[in-house]
């Protein structure tokens, strides 16, 4: 059954019921054969796109949404409940935006963010290097300035939308600085020198092209440099802080479709003359997974009220991204159990939302690094 909701506004609510109707249409009668053949859905996003809802929490000036984060991730979770790889792609592709919007000059932001925000143009955001995943201040590709452009070499690894997108943002060092040393730009897709290997051969996500984008004397104009020159990885992490909300969302709606799955499988199966969810063991274990769902939604709409006004919100959205996706694992699991033999089967879609679920205790930080992140700011 869909998750009961309390949105702050008519408008909210009417929104979330747009959702519900392209998730409905769009969304679940495509999700089985493009994750069966690892199809990258591009319709969808220009759908999405088109519909307003790649950019809602960014202001209407600017061609967004104008949507606070509470009514966003909300969004989010709909679209991750009827398809993971569409929802995990939609946060991406506002962290994607993130840098422009928040350190791009009013030029930069008039010429390029419409068209980002409007969907035309999907994003990849490009931190991590094959080294150089938790440490991203160990990163090695290189931007070295040469008069009015930057030319950049290396390969930025594990980048979701490598390859289909349209736009990178890319985090490179521009000094030895350590930390300080790493700059933003964003580069164009078709830019010459900037290719992408095969996708990965992952074991979940397959309509989510993973690839890793290789650098080979990209020229870069300095008009697309973010920010100034060092400021790339506080660019990188404030946008992590928001990021892992969405990843948030987009596990607890994975958690939520594994327990509607599991719910109503258990209503229909009967054993010794009555149906499963009437024998307590199973009862109890199908509320754990409800109570599962509804902590982490609280967890993460707590975070998104913070965003919304304003405060600092980086340990709760850690909190938010620990929480949720561990919950995710863990109700994903007992989906599997709960439909026995056949939920270990394709017949039933939770050995998918199992798979899925397990990438988004590793993504947007591993949950390791949130608890480290939590630690530090309990000990300031």
């Amino acid at each position: 059954m869909p998750a009961e909701r309390l949105m702050p506004t008519t408008e909210s609510a009417d929104l979330i019921d747009l959702v519900r109707d392209i998730a409905g249409k769009e969304l679940r009668p495509r999700v089985d054969e493009a994750e069966r053949t690892g199809t990258f859905p591009r319709e969808v996003f220009r759908t999405l796109g088109r519909t307003g809802l790649l950019g809602l929490p960014y202001p209407e000036d600017v061609g967004g949404g104008g949507q606070p984060y509470e009514v966003y991730l909300q969004v989010i979770e709909e679209i991750a409940s009827a398809w993971a790889s569409v929802g995990v792609g939609t946060s991406v592709h506002a962290l994607s935006c993130f840098g422009l919007f928040h350190v791009g000059t009013p030029e930069q932001q008039e010429r390029w963010l419409p068209e980002m925000l409007g969907g035309e143009l999907l994003g990849a955001y490009c931190l991590s290097e094959s080294h150089a995943g938790s440490d991203p201040a160990a990163m090695r590709t290189r931007a070295v300035r040469e008069g009015d452009e930057y030319v950049l070499n290396g390969a930025k690894a594990w980048t979701t939308h490598g390859g289909v997108a349209d736009f990178y943002k890319v985090m490179a060092r521009t000094s030895d600085d350590g930390g300080r040393g790493i700059s933003c730009f964003l580069v164009p897709a078709d830019t010459p020198g900037l290719t992408a290997d095969n996708p990965e051969q992952k074991m979940g996500l397959m309509g989510s092209t993973t690839a890793t984008v290789l650098l080979n004397d990209v020229r870069v104009p300095v008009e697309r440099r973010l920010g100034e020159e060092g400021q790339g990885l506080s660019i990188a992490l404030a946008g992590l802080d928001a990021g892992r909300l969405g990843i948030a969302a987009a596990a607890t709606g994975v958690a939520q479709a594994a327990l509607d799955t599991a719910v109503a499988y258990a209503k229909e199966r009967e054993t010794f003359g009555r149906a499963i969810i009437e024998h307590q063991g199973l009862a109890f274990l199908l509320a754990d997974m409800a109570a599962a769902v509804e902590s982490a939604r609280a967890t993460y709409l707590a975070a998104a009220r913070l965003k919304d006004l304003g405060r600092p919100y980086g340990r709760q959205a850690s909190i938010a991204k620990l929480v949720a996706t561990d919950n995710a694992m863990r109700v994903t699991t007992d989906a599997v159990q709960v439909l026995g033999g056949a939920g270990y089967t394709r017949d039933f879609p939770v050995e998918r939302y199992m798979r899925e679920a397990k990438v988004m205790q590793i993504f947007e930080g591993t949950n390791q690094i949130q608890r480290l992140v939590i630690g530090r700011h309990l000990a300031r």
